[in-house]
């Protein structure tokens, strides 16, 4: 790798951490020749599939559009940013992980729901209330008593 500050080829790596819950490694190195040390951080180039809508449509993937829709449904919830994050960067991972060019759209919504639901039983039904398009208060019953009966199953 080239030096940031002089342009000189040959630098050394002189530490490397596993950073991202180990998606990336954080190199520090040093120039041969001025003697500076830099940082690079390297991560593996995955492809994200792109997403095809119930339409047929197919979309790239967003991952602003999937925050923005957690958020959404975190707003006024006591969950932290980080949390956020881990759990949009593994939504991301399992559809990269999947290895396929184009995913439904109806996936990226059942992984979103998982993560909710392991943060937030509120967001959760925020979510699928709208995700889920329901109608009346049944359904509403009806998700909360899956959630109820899933809690008391773990205990």
């Amino acid at each position: 790798m080239h030096c940031p500050f002089c342009s000189a080829e040959d630098t050394k790596v002189i530490d490397s951490r596993l950073v991202a819950d180990g998606y990336q490694v954080r190199r520090r190195r040093e120039c041969s020749q001025c003697r500076e040390r830099f940082t690079t951080f390297e991560t593996a180039e995955l492809v994200t599939p792109k997403i095809i809508k119930s339409n047929d449509n197919r979309v790239p993937f967003d991952e602003k559009k999937l925050r923005a829709g957690m958020m959404r449904a975190l707003e006024k919830r006591p969950v932290s940013a980080d949390d956020v994050e881990k759990s949009v960067n593994h939504i991301i991972h399992q559809l990269q992980a999947t290895g396929e060019r184009e995913v439904p759209s109806k996936l990226v919504g059942t992984l979103v729901m998982d993560e909710l639901k392991k943060l937030d039983k509120v967001a959760y039904i925020r979510f699928a209330s709208v995700y889920l398009s329901f109608d009346d208060i049944k359904q509403f019953d009806d998700e909360i008593a899956k959630l109820t009966n899933e809690t008391v199953i773990k205990d």
